[in-house]
């Protein structure tokens, strides 16, 4: 999903990927930050600006495949977290692309990767709970098990009221994901709202459950003997990819302000 820039995250309409028409072809130049599985994946689905002059109206969607003449794969992050995920740079150097391979129609794209944001939101979501519930799950096994002043350390109301709450935000995280999925499954339309409030919620739960597993771990919590710090550092890319926190609190009060 090729929409990310250096210079342009947030704010698509900065994007400065270009893609010029010539006979049957567009050509491609520019670049794309930060893509996930970009230097694994076959096929990519690339947004570059067909008519710089109309903002995010001149953002057009194509189809680039990996062996496109001018198709090249820049550097490979060394990411804090999710290394088990690749992360790139794409490169496109004069790449040449088959009109065909236009998604849509010229000046589409940003409507179409909003559409793509609203249905892979749910996903980051599902994947917060994930690494929220692995926290959950290692804190409350640790607290029956360490024993501090002759007692294990579950059995002190401090730690309790510490589960109680990281349960509770797991919890409300996983209903919002099932809520936005069976949205989708209905074939409801408006669901961005939705889809926004599951992916911040679930994001902002799982940084405050990792947070605090590795409190109740202690020291044993900070060292890497334990997985409860690659948690943390996997959950803090929830809150920015597929649009940073602050963006789904943007979608939610618009959705609001306009009744959907």
């Amino acid at each position: 999903f090729g929409l990310t820039e250096s210079g342009s995250g947030s704010d698509a309409a900065a994007m400065k990927t270009t893609a010029v028409r010539k006979g049957d072809t567009y050509i491609l130049n520019g670049s794309k930050r930060f893509i996930t599985n970009g230097g694994l994946a076959q096929v990519n689905s690339v947004f570059a600006m067909t008519d710089p002059e109309k903002g995010t109206r001149g953002i057009s969607a194509f189809i680039v495949q990996k062996d496109f003449p001018g198709f090249s794969v820049g550097r490979i992050e060394d990411k804090m977290g999710i290394k088990g995920s690749q992360t790139a740079e794409l490169i496109f150097e004069d790449c040449e692309v088959p009109a065909t391979n236009l998604l849509g129609r010229e000046g589409e794209g940003f409507k179409i990767a909003m559409m793509t944001l609203d249905r892979t939101r749910p996903g980051i979501a599902a994947q917060a709970v994930g690494i929220a519930q692995g926290a959950l799950d290692l804190a409350v096994d640790y607290s029956k098990q360490r024993i501090q002043f002759d007692k294990p350390i579950a059995e002190n109301q401090g730690i309790q009221f510490m589960l109680a709450d990281m349960a509770t935000k797991v919890e409300a995280a996983r209903l919002l994901v099932y809520n936005v999925a069976e949205m989708i499954d209905r074939g409801e339309k408006h669901f961005g709202k939705y889809s926004a409030m599951a992916k911040m919620f679930a994001s902002d739960a799982a940084m405050d459950v990792t947070n605090d597993a590795i409190q109740v771990l202690g020291g044993y919590g900070y060292m890497k003997e334990y997985p409860a710090e690659r948690m943390l550092r996997d959950a803090k890319i929830t809150q920015i990819y597929e649009g940073t926190n602050q963006i789904q609190r943007l979608v939610i009060a618009r959705a609001l302000l306009t009744d959907l």
